[in-house]
């Protein structure tokens, strides 16, 4: 009987980098990190109170995803996103995203499109619980799967690299207000429609979630930001 293999070993130093990526991205969410400041690995190493090695590397990934960009000799930039940036990023989504919801309510079965429903309740559930990481992650979960079921593999990347660069500003007071609830519940409501067969419904739903959204930006945009504390790793 031939012995299993054995399975490859996660390194302390690639755990530490995930960590500190997922702190950085809970950070860049809330508003800590803010748009066109300069933040050196040292400083944030400092703060999370690791070497500036683990910083380094996860700041790299971020601006692999569009979120931050290098400055020689200083560390690292938050992108900025202006508020016509942000119009562009969600006339391109709508003009792929609606029509393609619509298509899909025509071509998907209900064992596909019901596979979708525990992670539209993952989303009501993490924005009842002011989980913005788990919101976030589970909301991009459900849009690119949904998208998935298209059979366009381009089309999913493009939403993707869309979605990662306009990302929400001032989340935290957002969700402390109870603005993110209502925005999770069209999820529930979104698929119910595409179950229903009802594509005309289903595409203006669509259209009214990402409206809803470019709002959620707008009010974030706006918020002048306080004076915030040290940063604080969470290692788990």
């Amino acid at each position: 009987m031939t012995e299993p293999k054995p399975r490859p070993l996660i390194s302390v130093q690639e755990r530490l980098r995930d960590q500190v990526a997922h702190a950085l991205r809970a950070a860049l969410i809330s508003g800590e990190l803010r748009p066109g400041v300069v933040y050196s690995a040292p400083a944030l190493a400092a703060d999370f109170g690791v070497s500036a090695t683990p910083v380094r590397e996860a700041m790299l990934d971020l601006a692999r995803e569009g979120l931050v960009e290098a400055v020689r000799n200083k560390g690292f930039r938050v992108t900025e996103m202006t508020e016509h940036d942000l119009d562009d990023f969600t006339e391109i989504r709508a003009l792929i995203e609606v029509p393609t919801v619509g298509r899909v309510t025509r071509s998907a079965t209900k064992e596909q499109l019901e596979a979708l429903r525990p992670v539209a309740q993952e989303i009501v559930a993490a924005a009842r619980q002011h989980d913005l990481i788990g919101y976030l992650e589970a909301d991009r979960r459900f849009h690119l799967t949904l998208l998935g079921l298209a059979g366009n593999a381009h089309l999913v990347e493009v939403v993707g690299d869309l979605r990662k660069r306009s990302r929400l500003y001032g989340l935290t007071r957002l969700d402390q207000r109870g603005e993110l609830v209502s925005s999770a519940e069209e999820h529930v409501e979104l698929l119910d429609l595409m179950l229903a067969g009802d594509a005309p419904a289903a595409e203006a739903c669509m259209a009214r979630h990402l409206g809803h959204i470019r709002s959620l930006w707008a009010e974030g945009q706006g918020e002048n930001e306080e004076e915030k504390p040290a940063l604080r790793l969470g290692l788990r």
